[in-house]
């Protein structure tokens, strides 16, 4: 007996950037493959939450202008993440709670008015190929799905039996930050920075860079000045990392970060406040302050 063919996610609209995201894959530095996954963990694990999934199912994450998307069967889906308009084959539906999709039917998230990135989950969760055991898009190294593009197609998991919990009324999502604030511990290299610069990162106001991306959040404002010149063998890198490049201006280190690098590290931002650095959109004011 020929087994049913797999259910499909086509796309209609790709946005600026949309990727698939899962838990991302720890664990690989040594072979220098980056962890990658949902820059907003919390955002992706609540989504999947919402349709009965398990908390590291693969969701699309996109960035900006959102997406759209049409399923081949009845899903119950969920957009959340970065606030936006969300409709139905034109009709709008709720954000941030389960709606249900029609098979056929055209899924839109609209162009972010809240955050940066929005996170798509739906029943079953998306199943791409895993790769080193995530099926998260790695920008940097190119492991897992490719972007995605107009006309793509992407395999739906079959969802769990239960189906998604109860609905209970509304989810208190996180807002986007009207001033990003970030921990900093004392990094690897803080000896390479002068006693002024120390007191610059922990006392400047900063912005986020137009430039920013899942590799690394850029800042915009005044330069660190280094006490030692000379260059730095390169050395491993850890997630929220505060590299300073030749231009002195702080880089916070995200998701698809390189394993190693030559840049002195001034500091390191916790894992756990990095979920706010996703959703800050360029020109959001930033401040770093004493872990």
């Amino acid at each position: 007996m020929t087994p049913p063919a797999a259910s499909r996610l086509y796309v209609v609209r790709a946005g600026a950037l949309t990727t698939v995201q899962d838990a991302g894959r720890p664990g690989w530095a040594h072979l220098g493959v980056g962890r990658a996954g949902a820059l907003d963990a919390p955002a992706a694990r609540l989504a999947n939450r919402l349709v009965g999934n398990p908390p590291d199912a693969a969701v699309l994450e996109t960035t900006l202008t959102g997406c759209a998307v049409r399923p081949d069967r009845p899903v119950v889906a969920v957009v959340g993440g970065a606030g936006c308009r969300v409709t139905v084959d034109g009709r709008p539906v709720a954000w941030g709670a389960p709606v249900r999709v029609p098979s056929g039917a055209v899924l839109e998230a609209g162009r972010a008015v809240d955050g940066l990135r929005g996170y798509l989950a739906f029943t079953g969760g998306l199943v791409p190929e895993p790769v080193l055991g995530s099926r998260s898009a790695d920008l940097l190294s190119g492991l897992g799905p490719a972007p995605l593009s107009e006309g793509d197609e992407l395999p739906l998991g079959e969802p769990a039996s239960a189906g998604p919990p109860p609905h209970a009324g509304p989810v208190p999502w996180p807002g986007a930050p009207a001033e990003l604030v970030l921990p900093v511990h004392p990094g690897p290299r803080h000896d390479w920075f002068t006693e002024a610069a120390h007191r610059t990162l922990l006392t400047a106001a900063y912005r986020v860079s137009p430039h920013s991306n899942r590799i690394g959040l850029r800042t915009e404002g005044p330069a660190l000045e280094r006490s030692r010149t000379g260059e730095l063998p390169s050395e491993g890198m850890v997630l929220g990392a505060v590299q300073v490049p030749p231009d002195g201006r702080p880089v916070v280190f995200l998701n698809d970060h390189p394993t190693t690098g030559g840049y002195p590290v001034v500091g390191v931002v916790p894992e756990r406040a990095l979920a706010a650095a996703a959703q800050a959109v360029p020109g959001t004011p930033l401040r770093f302050v004493r872990a």
